[in-house]
């Protein structure tokens, strides 16, 4: 029963990673709105319709946490986009993105010192497979140089990646609090990111209704719904096969790209494909097998 349990949230934790995929199709047809601007957006849509969903269904207390609770979840959700913003801004994108794409392989790694949990060999091979695949497909199949002039923005790469791992990992010890707190991180992250917006950045909103209606897809879903799928899924699925899978997120949302015309099918591409696909395989093994084996013996 815990195991189907595991498996269950380990499917709604899935469910985030489909939804970050849409961040490329929905991220450009949002327009020139600027980064912190976009992200104060979406997560005060985000965190305010949650919001109107707890206070109807009589569940507002369950925002009644610990201070340690509420700078926990803010810190990690602020943190990791305003380094990654940082990391964008102040190194080549390509570099920048790669970097901070070692989350996924952290969260493996990290995931070894929760109670409870064994990292074996087979999660390993299957996140470096991954991180290959996720390097192979932010590249283009063209070599990547990392310059000194980029200290700053490669730094906050590695902190984006820091954080976010961190957040992910740590969520795991905070299991008894409710996933309808992410609800308040949401708002906190929203008013921190018009802070930085108006330190950081020159106001331009969406323009017309196809720009408006990307930012609401962005709040409704990767911006939204799915860190509240991706907190029931750390906490209570299979962490080392979340932090594998992920790497199927720059995939998916670099072959919705191509489906809307804004990229190209290459061989990098299907190269990519191929080992993303078999290293979360690889790592879902146990999983896999289980679910297999069970199946047999009804």
């Amino acid at each position: 029963m815990a195991e189907t349990g595991r498996v269950k949230a380990t499917a709604i934790g899935l469910s985030a990673v489909l939804m970050w995929a849409t961040l490329g199709v929905f991220g450009a047809g949002s327009g020139d709105v600027p980064p912190f601007l976009l992200n104060a957006l979406c997560f005060g849509i985000s965190g305010t319709l949650a919001l109107i969903w707890l206070a109807v269904s009589g569940k507002l207390d369950r925002l009644r946490q610990p201070l340690k609770v509420w700078a926990f979840g803010t810190i990690g959700l602020f943190g990791f986009h305003f380094f990654y913003f940082t990391a964008i801004r102040n190194a080549p994108p390509v570099e920048a993105n790669l970097i901070n794409y070692t989350w996924p392989l952290l969260i493996v790694l990290f995931s070894a010192l929760l109670p409870g949990e064994k990292l074996r060999i087979h999660h390993v091979i299957g996140t470096i497979l991954g991180l290959a695949g996720a390097a192979l497909l932010i590249s283009g199949g063209e070599g990547i140089q990392f310059s000194g002039g980029f200290a700053i923005g490669y730094g906050a790469a590695v902190a984006s990646s820091l954080f976010w791992a961190s957040y992910s990992v740590l969520s795991r010890r905070l299991g008894a609090v409710p996933t309808e707190t992410v609800a308040g991180f949401c708002l906190m992250t929203a008013i921190l990111s018009v802070c930085c917006h108006i330190a950081l950045e020159e106001t331009v909103w969406p323009a017309g209704s196809l720009e408006w209606a990307s930012v609401l897809a962005l709040a409704l879903f990767p911006v939204g719904l799915a860190f509240f799928t991706w907190d029931i899924g750390v906490k209570r699925g299979d962490i080392q096969v979340l932090g594998a899978a992920a790497y199927s997120a720059p995939l998916l949302s670099t072959l919705l790209l191509i489906a809307f015309g804004f990229g190209a099918l290459t061989m990098s591409v299907g190269v990519a494909c191929l080992a993303i696909t078999l290293g979360a395989v690889v790592a879902a093994k146990d999983m896999i097998f289980k679910k297999g084996r069970g199946a047999n013996t009804r």
